[in-house]
């Protein structure tokens, strides 16, 4: 039992949640004190107290990822996540996968943050760092995992809690050093490079939004109305950029990892960050107008507290276990609700009393806005922006509204959004055109009124050039859809008017270009989720006149293809073939044919056979030993244009538990134009007996040809006797005979190896071999020395078959492209305005 680790943690833990109420208390010494000596020396203190904190925080991460990567089953959180075989990659997703470890991960993102400020933000460290480390305090108690006595309060969930302590299991009553051999493992679905990096860019998603909060709370806290402004606008840029990018991964990863056909679900969990992203990107905006013209001051002080406010709700809602069922990714209840709630409530009423108190001596600006200044547009896309976010926010808070009328004694049965991507689409679509035109039309103000005349000329070439290309795509593409033609024409109108700002800002200064590069990217953006997900198309269509099976629904059976092993079909142009099951070894790159190995009694080990090689390489020699991924089946999928090779590709079929049996994960034939995006859609039931035919016996002599269901070509290789029979304990007087078969299929050899056995020389046994792809068992039912023939007995069974679907995907690229585009327009924002407060 190594007690000193997790003790060590748990006092770190303490540490922190100390050394965070010290710090604030010092910070707010030092902001209130006006006498510079007082002043200065509860400075030192705070953030020697950060310090300490920080520290502590350190301590936390290393002693729980020591937890983990040593394998230190004793304790409830490396059991409940790790395993002994599970590739050292993925020891960090291990980390956050677990409520106590995420909340770690957004406190260490805020200690690198909260230290960075110390050192640049002298003027503005202390009232801010008593907002960071107030939050660090609450997220500290989240992890605390103490109860308070007397009132048995719990505070937190620790995760240094031994296994004995959280399982109520009687092995400890009687053993209380029990340790497990091995841990139950991270999810395989999460066993994927993108979770590696998506969960911690997300979470610098997160507690970059507290910044900006920190620099408003302390402005109004101040009374430094309109100057947090510029050190705020820096962070919020970058907040932006990180947050989005988390997104995107995360998009990405759904696409490659999941099988609903696309890369955006409308689950509650994402719904609950892309709204605080939404009105962040809408903040930025209005910090930027303030900046420039000294208007929408309110509006951005409304906007920054309503991110990290609907960013604390985004916690509450993935966390308090309020959604159920309703999301996939939501974490179980761990009893933490009730914090929550109050970390919710606590910043958001301190956030709103603030604000009202100070409202009255904000300034304003009395100028009137006109229709044909940048203001309006930038404060009607902000408008829109924030329209989005709460039309997605209201239906995703469906089971909150519902829990608050019960706990008023109530009753609520409001429901979600049955089909959740048709309902938010039809909403987010418009938008998403208002948004285009909206972006399109505001860059060519500036920050200046201009006329109508100006207007016009500054308009006309981006409109001419608009249409030119509208009218050539929806040629080419054949689009009816009056909504997907408006949508068409605004994103072309995006990017079109976009280019042409961009281009007139590298001619005077390209640092200024970042806005205009953004926009682009969201206008591709909308091309590509436009014709990605509006057009997709299912190629896998069901010609055959044939049911799969009665059991299944109609479109089911229309738009998913049975392929039987080895038996061309055609699909989208391709002759498309399976070609059979595949596991994939641990060390290596590349697949093995099942056929090819042998098992053993670790599910994670397995002997080859033979060679074993892929695509020319030789991967393991024959009686090699290799490790591999149990729970994953890949099934090779082989699609020919013309006789030749176009690809082969590997969906996969996860058995996964936690996730509801089996799980399937496509595999992406990448073009320029269009993905050809494969998943199964049902895999071969390995658990269930299969119906037999008859069997038939033949008589045959030693390399001598028959045919088996008059399909296959065989011949009897050999017949040799064995003294080691797997299971079975031979002693000197039993006989054990073992036939060689060659049965040709389609496209190779395969061999079946039946045994016939008698024991104790009464006792007759018979081992028969199964060969796979061909649907074949071969028995050795006798043997007649007298004639030299051999007698085996063969029964045949249906091939084995996978049921696969296959979509296009057209223009997805454009998405991607778009991302990527939007990723770099934020980056030379933010570096700018860096740059540009450093200097000023």
């Amino acid at each position: 039992m190594h007690y000193t680790i997790g003790n060590l943690g748990h006092l770190s833990v303490i540490t922190a949640f100390v050394t965070s109420l010290l710090s604030s208390f010092a910070y707010w010494k030092a902001t209130s004190l006006k006498d510079v000596e007082q002043k200065n020396s509860w400075l030192l203190n705070g953030r020697f107290a950060f310090y300490m904190h920080a520290m502590a925080v350190v301590g936390i991460v290393a002693s729980l990822f020591i937890i983990i990567y040593q394998h230190y089953f004793e304790y409830h959180y490396a059991y409940s996540h790790s395993s002994l075989h599970l590739p050292g990659q993925y020891m960090l997703s291990c980390f956050w996968e677990g409520q106590e470890g995420s909340f770690l991960l957004w406190m260490f993102w805020h200690v690198v943050i909260g230290l960075f400020l110390i050192k640049t933000q002298k003027m503005w460290e202390a009232p801010t760092m008593v907002v960071f480390t107030l939050v660090q305090a609450f997220l500290a108690s989240m992890i605390l995992g103490i109860v308070i006595p007397g009132i048995e309060l719990k505070l937190g969930s620790s995760p240094f809690i031994l296994l004995r302590d959280a399982l109520s299991d009687p092995i400890f009553q009687l053993q209380p050093d029990f340790v497990p051999k091995d841990g139950n493992g991270l999810n395989a679905l999460l066993q994927n490079y993108w979770m590696v990096i998506h969960p911690p860019t997300l979470f610098l998603g997160f507690a970059l939004a507290l910044p900006p909060f920190a620099f408003c709370m302390a402005g109004l806290w101040q009374k430094k109305y309109t100057e947090w402004i510029k050190p705020a606008l820096p962070w919020t840029l970058l907040g932006g950029g990180i947050l989005g990018l988390g997104i995107l991964m995360g998009g990405y990863w759904a696409y490659e990892t999941l099988n609903f056909g696309g890369y955006w679900n409308w689950d509650p969990v994402e719904n609950a960050v892309y709204v605080p992203w939404l009105i962040l990107v809408a903040s930025i905006h209005t910090m930027i107008t303030y900046k420039n013209s000294g208007a929408a001051l309110k509006v951005s002080i409304i906007l920054v507290i309503a991110v990290f406010v609907l960013l604390l709700y985004s916690t509450f809602l993935t966390r308090s276990g309020i959604l159920g069922d309703a999301s996939v990714h939501s974490f179980t209840d761990l009893g933490l609700s009730g914090q929550l709630l109050v970390y919710l409530l606590f910043f958001t009423l301190v956030a709103i009393l603030l604000s009202i108190v100070r409202w009255k001596e904000i300034p304003s600006t009395e100028k009137e806005v006109s229709t044909y200044s940048r203001e309006f547009w930038i404060f009607l896309g902000a408008t829109t922006l924030c329209m989005m976010g709460f039309q997605v926010l209201l239906p995703t808070s469906i089971p909150v509204y519902n829990k608050i009328i019960t706990l008023f004694g109530g009753s609520s049965n409001l429901a979600p959004p049955a089909n959740q991507i048709e309902f938010y689409s039809k909403f987010q679509l418009w938008f998403g055109v208002a948004v285009a035109f909206i972006s399109g039309t505001g860059q060519f103000f500036w920050w200046k009124k201009i006329d109508k005349e100006k207007l016009k000329s500054e308009l006309l070439t981006p409109v001419l050039i608009t249409f030119l290309v509208f009218a050539l795509i929806i040629a080419i593409a054949k689009i009816y859809s009056i909504p997907y033609l408006i949508l068409t024409l605004a994103g072309i109108y995006l990017i079109i008017s976009n280019v042409k700002v961009m281009l007139s800002l590298l001619k005077i200064n390209p640092r200024l270009s970042g806005g205009a590069i953004a926009h682009i990217g969201v206008g591709l953006m909308l091309i590509g989720v436009l014709f990605s997900a509006g057009y997709s198309k299912v190629v896998s269509l069901n010609n055959t006149g044939m049911l799969i099976s009665k059991d299944l629904p109609t479109d089911f059976n229309r738009d998913n293809l049975l392929l039987f092993i080895n038996e061309p079909r055609s699909m989208a142009g391709y002759d498309i073939e399976y070609k059979g099951e595949r596991i994939e070894p641990r060390h290596k790159s590349g697949y093995v044919n099942k056929n090819d190995i042998e098992l053993t009694l670790d599910p994670f080990k397995v002997i080859a056979k033979k060679d074993i090689i892929f695509n020319g390489e030789k991967l393991f020699q024959a009686k090699d030993t290799f490790e591999i991924y149990p729970e994953n089946t890949f099934y090779e999928i082989e699609l020919r244009k013309e006789g030749k090779l176009a690809a082969s590709l590997f969906p996969r079929v996860q058995i996964n538990p936690a996730m509801g049996g089996f799980l399937a994960s496509p595999d992406i034939k990448r073009k320029l134009s269009r993905d050809l995006y494969t998943h199964v859609s049902l895999p071969m039931n390995r658990e269930e007996e299969p119906e037999w035919s008859a069997i038939e016996e033949r008589k045959v002599k030693e390399n001598e040809n028959f045919y088996i269901s008059a399909k296959y070509e065989a011949s009897l290789e050999s017949i040799q006797r064995i003294t080691e029979i797997e299971g079975v304990q031979l002693s000197a007087q039993d006989v054990a005979v073992q036939a060689k078969v060659k049965v040709q299929g389609e496209h190779e050899a395969y061999y079946a190896e039946p045994i016939f056995l008698i024991k104790d020389k009464s006792q007759v046994g018979r081992l028969p071999s199964e060969i796979n792809d061909l649907g074949v068992k071969i028995t050795l039912l006798n043997i007649h020395p007298e004639t030299n023939e051999f007698l085996l007995g063969i029964t045949t069974r249906q091939k084995d078959w996978v049921v696969i679907k296959a979509l296009e995907k057209p223009l997805i690229n454009v998405l991607w492209i778009g991302t990527l585009i939007l990723m770099i327009g934020f980056s030379i924002a933010m570096v700018r305005r860096f740059r540009d407060y450093a200097s000023e």
